[in-house]
């Protein structure tokens, strides 16, 4: 831990279970902040337009995430939080095409009138996603390939940062499997029950690790015992 002007938490250091809960519940918050614009100052929800409603959602989910989880980056007396949040916005761009490529060899529609719903929903999963773990990893590989190519993260914040964008991936492709049936709902279309189904995902994931958590917390206390 490094004190200063600010206090900045290193991703080896302590992370306690209520604290991952407060940084759930203001992302959370700036989730419903996003809803709530959409539908009180533009008219617009994911249905009726899902390209606004997806652009205001990762617009100020974003800042908010990157801010956060950059105070517990990897290394805070190497890495400058500045550096940290930087990162973010590389880590949110290269998010973004990952998963659009991801979509798009999933079955995603392909065409003009579908870019900018593919655009702003492959942004909206890079802030689930990638933001996280780059604020915190930046380029270290070992540490991406140990928390998700291997599932061995440690950690409380490391949990923070995988169960969740798990949980949004699986929750999207549970969303998409509405969309072939012949239902003829709007909401069947391209990216709406997807993004549904991702944002329930990354809730489910953020309940789980806080249980997970809370879980180990109590294993450790009774092996100490």
């Amino acid at each position: 831990m490094k004190t200063g002007t600010s206090v900045v938490v290193s991703r080896d250091g302590p992370m306690s279970a209520l604290g991952a809960f407060f940084v759930y519940l203001i992302s959370g918050f700036f989730l419903g902040v996003g809803f709530w614009v959409a539908r009180n100052k533009f008219a617009v929800d994911l249905v009726s337009d899902p390209s606004l409603t997806l652009f205001l959602l990762w617009s100020i989910e974003f800042p908010v995430v990157a801010v956060v989880y950059s105070f517990l980056r990897k290394a805070p007396e190497k890495c400058s939080w500045c550096k940290a949040v930087g990162r973010s916005i590389l880590g949110l761009i290269s998010g973004a095409f990952m998963n659009a490529l991801g979509a798009i060899a999933l079955g995603a529609p392909i065409g003009m009138q579908y870019l900018p719903k593919t655009i702003h929903w492959s942004l909206l999963m890079s802030v689930f996603t990638f933001v996280p773990a780059t604020a915190v990893f930046g380029a270290s590989w070992t540490d991406w390939h140990r928390a998700f190519a291997s599932m061995k993260p440690t950690g409380n914040i490391e949990y923070m940062i995988v169960i969740p964008a798990y949980g949004a991936i699986v929750g999207g492709w549970f969303g998409a499997w509405p969309m072939p049936l012949d239902w003829e709902r709007p909401w069947q279309e391209w990216p709406i029950c997807v993004c549904y189904g991702a944002i329930g995902g990354y809730i489910v994931g953020q309940i789980l690790s806080l249980s997970l958590m809370f879980l180990f917390r109590k294993h450790k206390n009774l092996k100490v015992a």
